[in-house]
């Protein structure tokens, strides 16, 4: 069952929202005290607070939208996020970047410094500057502290613009459905343009201006911000009314792409080369994201012989993950094999090889070669759960169990990591550590009622067991509390 998200959270939402496009002018009002919200200092919350809500934020994304699981996309959107974060001002703060599968091109930064970017703005990216080009855009919104100051321009807005906006989060929060919200919202928007407006030019020049920066440091082109927003503006001449998002919630002007470019002048000219990982990974989006492996495959072909060298190589790539989940599993199996032999130091083509034999359901086959692939590759978070899924259909359970524990040392637990928790267990006969981990995914999925309806049966079978007792009595007290503040 999805959730709606919390008041507190579609306050937040709203707010920000509304924030990056339109801010209310001060109309003639008696001097009225309203509650301090706060300032872009780091008054408006404690660090551990942010913290909280960015959790919560996150939680209430999965209920709302598909947040991509792979391990690799996941792995590389964190290392390249990571590369330019340390490069920042606040290289201790803690970032999460993910990327959401939806084809429309946008990003967008929440508190406690968790970033999206949606597959369609990578697939559209032509190299990997422009990629990071919009991370490190993000990013600044983060370190200069522009959500919290759009909360401090909302506690500057006049009354009935505030209460129109508070009004349209609680629409959301109490149910009345996302057009409801919406409405109420663009109401509140249309008494107040002109000074958000203004509000949101200054942020996104500081942005784009600090984001650069990042980019130098952390050998990023900055060129490629004004070519990427050049070719998005350009992109909407042909767009409609169907805007890209990211272009609604960052406006981009002609002025805004020649101050960029102006700006990127100033940065020594030199040769930024891409990475491969950002190649594979955008053939892997290309072919997880098709309307069908065949059109993934017929787009592959298609693009195969107009690169050289390593960009054939990974155009192959592209080919042989469709031919597998065609069922091609023998011509996909030669090619991977040559790409392992050319790149033995990408664990993509290794992974891809042994999913080969996962889709051809030689079960036994992949487990040999996950187990030989980490041995090349400690630690690979992708090859990790792949073999502990090849363990399950193997019927080795107790070695999944080993290869999930040894993970959670080291890597912080997912949905599917609690799902694969949860079947390992069941496997094993332990209902009552299934059943609680079922609901620790729930939880992370923002379906809180879910969790705590597997948290009931999980008590109902954890018998005499204490400590999982005693786990599960924290989550439900924890978890409940949650549900009244909500409702409340």
């Amino acid at each position: 069952m999805i959730l709606k998200p919390n008041t507190l959270l579609a306050v937040w939402l709203i707010s920000t929202l509304a924030g990056l496009d339109a801010t209310p002018v001060r109309a003639a009002m008696p001097d009225i005290e309203l509650p301090d919200i706060g300032d872009p200092t780091g008054t408006l919350m404690t660090p551990q607070q942010e913290l909280e809500l960015g959790a919560a934020f996150y939680r209430n994304l999965h209920s709302q939208m598909e947040i991509n699981s792979d391990p690799e996309v996941s792995d590389y959107i964190q290392s390249l996020g990571s590369k330019l974060t340390t490069n920042s001002d606040t290289p201790s703060q803690p970032f999460t970047f993910f990327v959401v599968n939806q084809p429309v091109i946008n990003a967008f930064a929440g508190p406690g410094g968790y970033i999206g970017v949606n597959s369609g703005l990578i697939l559209l990216s032509e190299e990997e500057s422009e990629l990071a080009s919009v991370l490190a855009h993000e990013i600044s919104h983060v370190t200069q502290r522009h959500l919290f100051q759009t909360f401090q321009a909302a506690s500057r807005m006049a009354i009935p613009s505030a209460l129109a906006m508070l009004g349209a989060a609680l629409i959301g929060a109490a149910g009345g459905g996302g057009n409801a919200a919406m409405a109420a919202m663009m109401a509140a928007r249309g008494m107040s343009q002109q000074y958000q407006i203004n509000f949101t030019r200054d942020n996104e020049v500081e942005a784009d201006r600090v984001g650069m920066q990042i980019m130098s440091k952390s050998e990023f082109n900055p060129r490629s911000m004004p070519a990427f927003f050049e070719r998005m503006q350009q992109s909407t001449r042909f767009a409609g009314n169907r805007i890209p998002e990211f272009l609604l919630t960052h406006p981009v002007t002609v002025a805004r792409i020649s101050d960029t470019r102006d700006r990127s002048e100033h940065f020594a000219y030199k040769q930024y080369p891409d990475s491969m990982a950002y190649q594979i990974i955008r053939a892997k989006l290309r072919v997880t994201t098709a309307p069908s492996p065949r059109n993934a495959l017929d787009y592959f072909n298609n693009m195969h012989n107009r690169g050289t060298g390593q960009q054939q190589d990974v155009m192959a790539y592209g080919i042989a993950l469709a031919q597998s989940k065609l069922g091609q599993t023998e011509k996909a199996k030669a090619t991977f094999q040559r790409l392992v032999q050319t790149y033995p130091h990408q664990s993509q083509f290794m992974n891809g090889l042994a999913g080969t034999e996962m889709d051809a359901k030689n079960f036994s086959k992949a487990a040999e070669l996950y187990e030989l692939a980490l041995h090349r590759f400690p630690d690979n978070q992708a090859m990790t759960l792949n073999y502990v899924r090849a363990s399950l259909n193997t019927g080795q359970a107790a070695k999944a169990r080993q290869l999930l524990h040894s993970f959670l040392k080291h890597h912080p637990a997912t949905p599917d990591v609690y799902e694969l928790m949860a079947e390992t267990y069941s496997k094993l006969g332990m209902e009552g550590e299934s059943h609680r981990y079922y609901a620790e995914g729930y939880y992370l999925l923002g379906q809180t009622k879910s969790a705590l309806l597997q948290l009931q049966l999980a008590k109902r079978t954890a018998s005499n067991n204490f400590y999982l007792n005693a786990v599960l009595d924290e989550r439900m007290e924890r978890w409940q509390d949650e549900e009244r503040s909500r409702k409340e």
